[in-house]
């Protein structure tokens, strides 16, 4: 009789290596909260007179470049750099160049439904990209979710909602009313615009996720090609609106530079969430992170959380009860 130990599914050893991937999924996400949740309060701190005093569209270059000397410096010390040595086949790497197209043409739409649309009800309907990203999950990928999960993305894009009137204040209201450009207001072109822009926003997230686990590759060779592309759609939409507004460079401070470093740290932390985990995970980091940007005000701007704020939170935690339960 043979008798092997510690093989079965309750042994010292599995149940160690669970609780480390599950201690390393936690610090990975943790982070990523914290860097989205930080980026709105560092680009507050970065303003000059109450104008952002850099180049926006330099600003995504430079996350775009900063990723892609990342992904390389990894790959190389990583020792896998085989793949280099000859030129890649062109159906290998032109599906990377989808998402940096549709990235880059949501960061167009940001900036061209300001025309139609007040900012406040640009934040309240941006949240149906959770729900364009899930059924674009649950179709496209062939990903079925339980009627609970449906529930509990049906409670992040509300908390989402509750969280973007909950940031309006007493001294936004008195403000919108002196200001009529600050009024609520919505066209018909601009709800046709945030339409579009929550579907490519679902899209893109998707359309990566089906790239990145569809080949086998290391993921950051993965990240090279993608970047690749990022830098270079980036760039040339950059051009002519650089050309109009600052030098590239202009109006770099230490914080923007933070900015730089954060966003391209969290960029390649989402790849690691798509490759191995999923794009709805995505969704909650964004929501949690609402309530970092909101925390954060407060403590770093000296912004005033409402009473409701407690709603948003509240839903955001039953959300995640009810998905991953």
């Amino acid at each position: 009789m043979i008798v092997i130990q510690n093989v079965g599914p309750r042994s010292p050893a599995r149940r160690r290596r669970q609780w480390v991937k599950r201690l390393q999924w936690g610090v990975l996400l943790v982070l990523m909260v914290l860097i989205y949740g930080s980026h709105a309060p560092l680009i507050a701190l970065t303003k000059v007179d109450g104008q952002v005093p850099f180049s926006p569209s330099s600003c995504v270059v430079m996350i775009e470049l900063a990723k892609l000397l990342i992904s390389l410096a990894t790959l190389l010390l990583t020792g896998e750099t085989s793949a280099l040595r000859a030129p890649p086949s062109l159906g290998l790497v032109a599906p990377y160049a989808v998402p940096a197209v549709l990235y880059a043409l949501n960061n167009n739409l940001v900036v061209l439904m300001q025309a139609y649309m007040d900012p406040s009800s640009y934040q309240v309907l941006s949240n149906l990209k959770i729900a364009s990203t899930a059924l674009l999950y649950s179709s496209c990928l062939g990903k079925r979710l339980r009627r609970a999960q449906w529930l509990a993305l049906g409670l992040l894009m509300a908390a989402g909602v509750c969280h973007s009137y909950s940031s309006m204040g007493p001294a936004d209201v008195e403000r919108a009313e002196a200001e009529p450009s600050l009024k609520l207001h919505v066209t018909a072109w601009g709800l046709f615009l945030v339409l579009v822009y929550c579907f490519v926003s679902g899209l893109a997230a998707v359309y990566t996720e089906r790239v990145l686990k569809s080949q086998q590759l290391p993921l950051s060779l993965q990240n090279l090609y993608l970047y690749m592309f990022g830098v270079a759609v980036n760039g040339v939409t950059s051009l002519s609106s650089v050309a109009n507004e600052k030098g590239f460079l202009e109006g770099y401070s230490a914080a923007v530079w933070v900015i730089v470093a954060g966003q391209a740290v969290n960029g390649l932390l989402m790849s690691v969430v798509l490759k191995h985990g999923s794009g709805i995970t995505r969704l909650f980091v964004i929501s949690c992170s609402m309530l970092v940007n909101a925390v954060l005000s407060r403590a770093v701007l000296g912004l005033q959380l409402t009473p409701l704020f407690l709603l948003p939170v509240s839903m955001i935690g039953l959300a995640a009860y009810l998905y991953y339960k």
